[in-house]
């Protein structure tokens, strides 16, 4: 804890009267984030410092596994996903969606254990069932892998099982029909820092580039 309370103290001391301004516009102005960042809640992933972004660039969105519920009329499980991302597109305007997973990710070994290991903590057993359908596609696309090539492959592959439940999300839909939302994969390998983007038309994740360099 004295960690963090020095770290705030640096912050104020550096960051902040360093950045003074932008604080000031921001709290004036509101936010108006340029994208939906969904993410695992994985200490080792920042989405701040793996962009090199500002306060109130984005709005962000963490739990286990980067998992995003299938939309739903009824069913009021996973909320908290589903009340962020009609929130950001909605009344925010994001621009682009990004749902991003990482490399050795605790939630994609979770998912291979038999479900009774968390029966003493009922919330992360309900929580891995939105992991059950990647673990259906990656069993099905590759069975002829052994159970740990497959694990290797899990979280790439629940990236994009996530990304198709965010399209079940009429404002999703709505959004990215009138041009005004894109949605996109990323994969970030926690070792060397390189974040790679899925690419529909060659099926396959590819690091991504900046176009200035």
């Amino acid at each position: 804890m004295q960690k963090l309370i020095a770290g705030i103290h640096r912050f104020q001391k550096q960051y902040w009267s360093a950045n003074q301004e932008l604080f000031e516009r921001l709290a004036e102005r509101g936010q108006s984030p340029e994208a939906l960042f969904i993410t695992c809640c994985d200490s080792r992933v920042d989405p701040v410092v793996i962009t090199h972004s500002q306060p109130g660039d984005l709005f962000i969105v963490k739990n286990m596994g980067n998992f995003v519920p299938p939309y739903s009329e009824s069913r009021l499980e996973g909320t908290g996903v589903a009340a962020a991302v009609e929130y950001a597109v909605e009344h925010l305007h994001v621009r682009d969606i990004i749902v991003c997973g990482h490399s050795d990710c605790g939630a994609m070994k979770a998912l291979y254990m038999d479900r009774s290991h968390y029966s003493g903590t009922p919330h992360i057993g309900q929580w891995l069932k939105y992991g059950e359908q990647t673990m259906r596609v990656v069993t099905a696309c590759y069975p002829e892998l052994s159970r740990e090539e497959r694990l290797e492959i899990t979280s790439e592959e629940n990236v994009l099982v996530q990304m198709e439940n965010l399209r079940t999300y009429p404002v999703v839909l709505s959004a990215a029909k009138e041009g005004r939302l894109h949605v996109h994969a990323w994969f970030f390998e926690i070792r060397t820092g390189c974040v790679h983007r899925y690419s529909p038309s060659r099926e396959q994740y590819e690091p991504i580039r900046y176009e200035g360099e």
